[in-house]
């Protein structure tokens, strides 16, 4: 990746796996969710999607130069003449998006020598991957990027979306370190765009019917 910059996918990535053991940093699926909302983001940054209401709908359907935003692209509704009423719901489409979103990520950046894939078996039975540093990868310079825009306050856009996103898939680094006026920031953030917003309330939904205390805030077939 050297001499590029990574798309939102791929920072979010970066910022949220452990470089050394490959390990996310928040809990799996919130990550899947959060790349999925990342997708979503880096189309809006690229005049590629519009959101109204907590809807979604393409209003460039060219192909982004990024192969992968490009697919994902091709999954939303497409320009109509009935407005936003055709869009799909950023929330839903987070959630059934963000697997496939972070496999198809994951494995491109392992392709490309980013990240090394190491295959491993939990109690020697279920398989599962982990995903440290490779010898291109850029996340040292993604984590200082980081760290310095969050000590200037998040000064530009691209670096409040990925703020807002790891704000909403609960990085314990955005969340829970630093001084209380950043972490009340990023929070912040989180509220205020809309693709952090769906990220979130899938997040909430989850955490909801693990302590058994209902949907968080609208069942998963909801807007």
């Amino acid at each position: 990746m050297t001499g590029t910059v990574p798309t939102l996918p791929e920072q979010l990535l970066l910022l949220a796996l452990d470089p050394v053991r490959g390990k996310p940093y928040c809990r799996g699926r919130f990550l899947e969710y959060g790349v999925a909302g990342a997708v979503l983001a880096e189309l809006e940054l690229q005049g590629r999607i519009a959101e109204e209401r907590g809807r979604v709908a393409v209003v460039n359907p060219l192909d982004p130069p990024d192969p992968l935003l490009a697919v994902f692209l091709r999954t939303l509704p497409p320009p109509g003449k009935s407005g936003f009423g055709s869009g799909v719901s950023a929330r839903r489409w987070v959630r059934q998006s963000g697997r496939r979103a972070e496999g198809l990520y994951l494995d491109a950046l392992v392709e490309r020598g980013v990240l090394r894939r190491e295959s491993r078996r939990f109690l020697g039975l279920l398989p599962f991957h982990r995903h440290p540093a490779g010898p291109a990868s850029p996340a040292r310079e993604v984590r200082q990027r980081f760290e310095e825009s969050r000590a200037a306050g998040f000064p530009d856009r691209g670096a409040r979306l990925l703020a807002a996103l790891a704000a909403a898939v609960e990085l314990p680094s955005v969340v829970k370190r630093g001084d209380r006026r950043t972490r009340a920031a990023a929070r912040s953030l989180a509220r205020e765009e809309w693709f952090a917003q769906a990220v979130h309330r899938n997040v909430r939904q989850d955490k909801a019917a693990a302590s058994g205390g209902g949907d968080g805030g609208g069942g998963g077939g909801g807007d």
